[in-house]
């Protein structure tokens, strides 16, 4: 599409963006560097052509609390083992905790039932302390592992932040995980402490945990404690736990250990659908200046913003909106069904505790979309001023509906990155416009390219999103891969010396970016490939498709495409199946018109929703559910029985 061509939803106000951060951070870059850049695009440059520069004046600018100073910003550019601010030493804890006055608001907490909690930084940073302090009477040092089965809860941040304050290392996951998909987690990095609730609610029903917590502490032997949230129950006992009430240590100073850069601040997770999940270790120092670097530039944050993203404590999305109290902002935070009762909950959330920047994910913006919902016409939205998306690629309908619905002041900040980096690599920008149907640019600091099968790069053109220079979250190591074998061949194959990240990408001449969906799952008809997300636009635009799931067959020999239907209520095949095969040929081409479609009753997603492509094509070929995916890593393992060969 050329710049003629491509519709522009959103322009920056000249006056907004010379408030902005990011127009600061260039006059300062000017003032204090003697860099001098015109626009974003010639930032963004600058920051991917000279790293250590880059990232050692946004350290300085940004504030970064330094213990001891680096003896350099990047020793070694080496990918993988990059060496970032050696001899340098910080605390994530002490960034997050120290960024607000004892009285501004730091956290606001709603449950789907209407429970609701608020705490200031003040308080927040006391019951860090209480929680810290219990911590060490336990004997918990740096790097040991703490974890939490518990959601996205003030009670599960206090526990997160003590952790790290001490120098041990967190990793959570959300309590509607099963036990099989919890352990196959927890018992890899071999923790010292649980932190669990003993119950959650969700779409109006509430869930006993404890029957997992008991399983869990049989498959753990390193822990010292399990430490017992009381949310669903003020009265919740459980066998060999400590309630939280008896385990804080209330009344004593916050304190924070000083860590090296590259100390493990937290332990994430893949999905883990075909395997083992690889744990992915990220440092507390890379996690600090990526995190503020998209929070302050790239978000605009700064204290009295109010940030809210919908996540649980098991997707990427919960580190980095908690990180929000990085630069001053109130955290809100929900936990709950974003669709009970329908799905005005979250925009009547947005509007009670006036939100300035709503976030969720491409599929809760076109349920909202088929919908027919309103949000700034039934709710007062005055507040905001940023959407965020993420998840899976937004179509170009749901940015249409975003501007139609909340208005052309609302900035639409489509993100695409990933729990492997915990951050966005491409998004948004407060000086870059919105176009329809695109991610606005390139982070700073984030070399994307897209790159053709042989390793060259591609200008306006569909290829392998690969990042050509190191970044600093980019992850120390995988848990339990002492050579790194894992690490390589999972990021930097087919092309050693450089990441490769899995997806389609283009990148226009606006320097605006389009996703097109994972390359392992390739739409290849003909010789013409298309990303699934370009099909899922065409498919899901009809009313009467709840849902859907389209596989390409082919192996060494070109195969079938099918493609499987969610019918809406009262929907059926036969009445819509014409209409969808016209669309798809004129929306995409003839080759691209599946040969079946197949109704079923659900799609199987993961525990943080993304479809199942590459599984769903392994059981077509006939192999077994159990051995093509790791049934406890799905969020409905029931609905593979409707793939498995007749």
């Amino acid at each position: 599409m050329s710049d003629n061509e491509a519709t522009l939803l959103w322009r920056p106000d000249p006056g907004r963006v010379e408030e902005s951060r990011m127009a600061g951070f260039r006059r300062w870059l000017a003032a204090e560097r003697g860099v001098e850049v015109a626009d974003y695009q010639a930032l963004w440059e600058w920051s991917t052509g000279d790293l250590e520069a880059f990232w050692g004046a946004l350290a300085e600018y940004l504030g970064v609390r330094f213990h001891t100073r680096a003896e350099r910003v990047l020793a070694s550019a080496d990918m993988p083992g990059a060496q970032w601010f050696p001899g340098a030493t910080l605390n994530y804890a002490e960034q997050a905790l120290s960024a607000g006055a004892d009285d501004d608001p730091a956290v606001v907490f709603e449950r789907e039932d209407g429970y609701a909690e608020q705490l200031t930084y003040g308080e927040l940073r006391a019951e860090v302390a209480a929680v810290r302090a219990a911590l060490v009477d336990l004997g918990v040092r740096r790097g040991d592992r703490v974890v939490a089965l518990a959601p996205n809860t003030p009670r599960t941040l206090v526990a997160f932040l003590a952790a790290a304050s001490l120098g041990a290392t967190w990793s959570s996951c959300s309590p509607d995980f099963g036990v099989r998909a919890v352990a196959d987690r927890f018992t890899q990095i071999e923790p010292v402490v649980l932190f669990a609730v003993d119950g959650y609610r969700y779409n109006g029903r509430a869930f006993d945990v404890r029957p997992t917590i008991d399983k869990l502490q049989d498959e753990i032997p390193t822990l010292r404690a399990t430490v017992l949230i009381d949310y669903l129950s003020s009265e919740a006992t459980a066998p060999n736990t400590t309630p939280w009430r008896e385990f804080v240590r209330p009344g004593v100073e916050m304190a924070y250990d000083p860590v090296p850069f590259d100390h493990p601040l937290w332990v994430l997770y893949s999905s883990g659908t075909t395997g083992l999940p690889k744990g992915i270790v990220q440092g507390h120092g890379g996690i600090v200046v990526e995190h503020l670097k998209q929070l302050a530039l790239h978000g605009d944050f700064g204290p009295g913003e109010r940030f809210f993203w919908f996540t649980t404590t098991g997707w990427m999305m919960w580190n980095y909106l908690v990180s929000g109290l990085m630069v001053g902002a109130t955290v809100v935070m929900y936990d709950g069904s974003p669709a009970h009762p329908d799905l005005n909950t979250l925009w009547e959330l947005a509007a009670r505790h006036k939100v300035t920047y709503f976030g969720t994910s491409a599929p809760y913006i076109q349920s909202c979309l088929k919908q027919h919902l309103k949000p700034a016409a039934d709710h007062d939205l005055s507040s905001l001023r940023a959407l965020g998306s993420t998840g899976a690629p937004l179509s170009p309908e749901g940015f249409q509906w975003i501007a139609d619905e909340l208005g052309k002041d609302v900035q639409i900040c489509s993100v695409s990155g990933g729990t492997d980096l915990c951050t966005a690599f491409v998004g948004s920008a407060p000086d870059v416009p919105v176009w329809l149907g695109e991610l606005s640019c390139r982070s700073l600091g984030a070399a994307v390219e897209a790159w053709s099968p042989d390793g060259e790069k591609l200008s306006d053109e569909v290829g392998e999103l690969v990042i050509t220079k190191p970044m600093p979250s980019m992850p120390l190591y995988l848990w339990a891969d002492p050579s790194g074998e894992r690490l390589r061949e999972s990021y930097f194959e087919p092309y050693p010396g450089t990441w490769r990240h899995g997806d389609w990408i283009r990148i226009t001449p606006r320097g605006s970016a389009v996703i097109y969906g994972r390359s392992d799952s390739t739409l290849n008809r003909g010789g013409v490939r298309m990303g699934t997300s370009e099909f899922y636009r065409v498919v899901e635009g009809f009313e009467e498709v709840a849902d859907s799931l389209v596989i390409d067959t082919s192996s060494d020999v070109e195969g079938e495409l099918l493609c499987f239907l969610v019918l809406a209520p009262g929907a059926a095949l036969p009445d819509v199946e014409p209409s969808l095969r016209k669309a798809l040929r004129s929306a995409l081409s003839p080759r691209h018109v599946p040969d079946r479609f197949i109704v079923v009753t659900d799609v199987p997603r993961t525990l943080n929703g993304k479809k199942c492509e590459v599984p769903v094509k392994k059981i077509l070929a006939g192999v077994a559910p159990e051995r093509a995916v790791s049934l406890d890593a799905l969020a409905n393992p029931d609905s593979l029985s409707a793939f498995i060969p007749r």
